[in-house]
């Protein structure tokens, strides 16, 4: 009876909570800012649309496991063990406002994470091709981008095997059909500035220098997923196989710490070396095990030692960038083949697997040695074997994964996170990896981009002391056995953040972030002999989001950042406005943003609205002046357009970029086109 009473209330009211989280205008730029910090490695497009693909499919609230809800980040753990809590008691939801009831679920965490799902009540199943033709599940982005200014490759003021062969314009088409728990189908295409159209199908090259596609199903049968062609796998906390789903550490100091153990995921980035090609398979045996297997065997840029015999692999390209004959010559040099088996259980709060996986090139990887890269992998394979777990007990979750290299040494991570009352969130991560652990997918925290030479413990916490206002900081203290790139000798270092917010409405938004990171690098000197010494990076931005009127957002914003090394003091500022104005079918969104910074090391980052399914996350760096402007027009349900234009000038440099990418002047204007077509 309690139950009724509650839905009926909860559906007089849902015109009105409606109003404050409709799907089509969830930002879910404005979300991953909250979620991470502004300065990090990490390929923001694959985040970012990947939640948007939640957004346009949700997760049925019924059927989700724990692990798509915690893919999210926005839930505590208190949070999401009362919704399982209430949807094993009450035998699932009838209504999407039933969140309103849930423990700890205050208007702020349902305006975030009620559109990413949905209640799905006796649903009619439709054929494979309603499935494509369905507006919701269907999509075609053709996108084009152009800069005005010439760079130096395009000239003649360079030799022949340094200029472009292709045009200017960046080229960009993607195909997607999915529907969540079923299938997804698509391709990508890219081409960069720069690089020529051809067709030379014994290098892999169709036409575009870069080509993805994928094919999957999922729940037919005892396949729960099974994918072909481009993918990535994300088991256990990423330490040997994990994807672009890692957020690392960021804004959000709790949920973004452990990572999500959620199978093997469709690749649709152009980020060219991050994918694995082949087929993989997830198979049901039982209702507590489950058997993962994936074959995978791709060619690689590399660069080989052609005076050696048997042409060893000197090092690995990652740019993507094949614009002259130079470039060329590294593309697709080696094979490599990867493969590997996950055998996964679960009963009740408990989930645990084993992982084995191995890496085998074709040439053998033979480094050029040098002082702090004694212990880089080498040799034609590498096998790993792993064991990861998690278990939670009322509202803690605990995980951890270890892992060894069968010719190379131990990596390893455990954590817990939880809430210890209703206001006091927080969390703890140890992670050790020795200097020859070798894991070339993985995505595991830490501190550097690799898990190797490096131990640490991370401790975040988060006090919400009522539904406007939070506190929430880090503070990650970790070493280094091994020299590394820049420091020749063993380090310690420490990083910590604090994070105010304070909601002043519903529409309004202000926060206060102040970080500081302390590493130690190389002195340069006279001699031959490497002096070290800390340098210290402190970083600081204030954020006010606000609302002028129902359509029309503002967003002003401040960010400085100084760091001092070896006596020397630098320093750093940004200052931005954005505004955001919608009229009916056209929306429009702009910034004016001045930055002065003194060196590289006080680059401003910060992200910039793009079209659907883009992303600008650029680096202020140097003096000068940052606007854009981006038209969005749908013209009907099937048609929807982008036109983003953008200019940067510098007031203290007359080039701007370096080598091929030299601009003459102090300015460069872009011009993104996109078009997205629907069914």
């Amino acid at each position: 009876m309690k139950r009724v009473a509650t839905i009926l209330l909860l559906l007089y009211a849902s015109n009105l909570l409606a109003q404050d989280y409709p799907r089509k205008n969830i930002d879910v730029q404005k979300l991953t800012d909250e979620l991470l910090a502004q300065d990090l490695d990490i390929n923001y497009e694959e985040l970012y649309e990947n939640l948007l693909q939640i957004l346009s499919n949700p997760l049925s609230i019924n059927i989700a496991t724990e692990e798509d809800f915690r893919f999210l980040n926005i839930l505590t753990e208190t949070q999401l063990q009362n919704l399982l809590n209430y949807r094993k008691e009450q035998g699932g939801f009838t209504s999407i406002y039933e969140l309103q009831s849930i423990d700890e679920f205050d208007l702020q965490t349902i305006q975030r994470f009620a559109p990413f799902v949905v209640v799905k009540t006796n649903q009619l199943k439709t054929s494979f091709l309603k499935s494509i033709a369905s507006r919701q599940n269907t999509y075609l982005i053709l996108r084009c981008d152009y800069t005005l200014q010439e760079k130096k490759g395009f000239t003649t003021e360079v030799d022949s095997a340094s200029k472009f062969l292709g045009s200017q314009p960046r080229i960009y088409t993607r195909f997607r059909s999915s529907k969540p728990g079923d299938y997804s189908i698509g391709f990508t295409l890219e081409k960069d500035a720069g690089e020529a159209m051809l067709w030379r199908p014994k290098n892999q090259y169709y036409g575009f220098d870069y080509s993805s596609f994928h094919i999957q199903v999922q729940n037919k049968g005892r396949i729960k997923n099974l994918i072909v062609g481009d993918f990535q796998g994300q088991f256990g906390q990423g330490l040997l196989l994990g994807g672009f789903f890692g957020f690392g550490k960021g804004a959000e100091t709790i949920t973004t710490t452990r990572r999500s153990s959620i199978g093997f995921i469709t690749y649709t980035s152009v980020h060219e070396s991050g994918m694995l090609r082949g087929a993989a398979v997830t198979l049901q045996a039982n209702q507590y095990i489950d058997f993962s297997v994936f074959y995978s065997q791709k060619r690689k840029d590399a660069r080989l030692n052609l005076e050696d015999e048997d042409a060893q692999i000197t090092s690995f390209q990652t740019t993507g960038l094949h614009r002259n004959e130079k470039e060329l010559a590294t593309r697709n040099k080696i094979m490599e083949s990867n493969y590997g088996i996950v055998a996964n259980f679960q009963y009740k709060k408990l989930n645990g697997g084993i992982i084995m996986n191995g890496t085998s090139f074709e040439n053998r990887v033979q480094k050029s040695k040098s002082v702090y890269n004694q212990f880089t992998f080498e040799g034609i394979q590498n096998n790993n074997v792993g064991g990861f777990a998690t278990y939670s007990f009322n509202n803690f979750n605990f995980f951890g994964e270890v892992a060894k290299s069968l010719n190379g040494g131990w990596g390893g991570v455990a954590g817990v996170l939880g809430s210890l009352t209703d206001k006091i969130d927080i969390s703890l991560l140890f992670r050790k990896y020795d200097p020859n652990f070798y894991s070339f997918y993985s995505n595991a925290f830490g501190e550097s981009s690799l898990p190797q030479n490096e131990s640490g413990m991370y401790w975040g916490w988060k006090y919400t002391a009522n539904r406007k206002l939070s506190v929430a900081g880090y503070l990650d203290l970790f070493s280094f056995k091994w020299l590394r790139y820049r420091s020749y000798a063993p380090s310690v270092g420490h990083e910590w953040l604090l994070r105010l917010n304070y909601s002043l409405n519903k529409k309004s938004l202000f926060y206060f972030q102040y970080k500081e990171e302390q590493k130690v690098m190389n002195i340069s000197g006279d001699t031959n002999l490497y002096y070290t010494t800390a340098g210290i990076k402190r970083s600081a931005l204030i954020n006010l989001s606000y609302s002028l009127a129902d359509n029309l957002q503002m967003k002003t914003r401040a960010q400085a950042s100084a760091y001092r090394f070896n006596k020397n003091s630098s320093q750093g500022i940004a200052i931005m406005q954005d505004v955001d104005w919608k009229l009916n079918k056209l929306g429009i969104t702009g910034r004016y943003a001045l930055f002065q910074t003194d060196d590289y090391n006080n680059r401003q980052y910060t992200y910039e609205r793009d079209a659907y399914l883009a992303y600008s996350f650029p680096a202020y760096y140097g003096k000068g002046v940052r606007t854009y402007l981006m038209l969005e027009y749908s013209l009907n349900k099937h048609v929807s357009l982008w036109l983003r234009l953008s200019q940067t000038r510098y007031l203290n440099q007359e080039t701007i970029g370096s080598g091929v990418d030299t601009i003459e002047g102090n300015q460069r204007n872009d011009i993104r086109f996109q078009l997205v077509l629907r069914p």
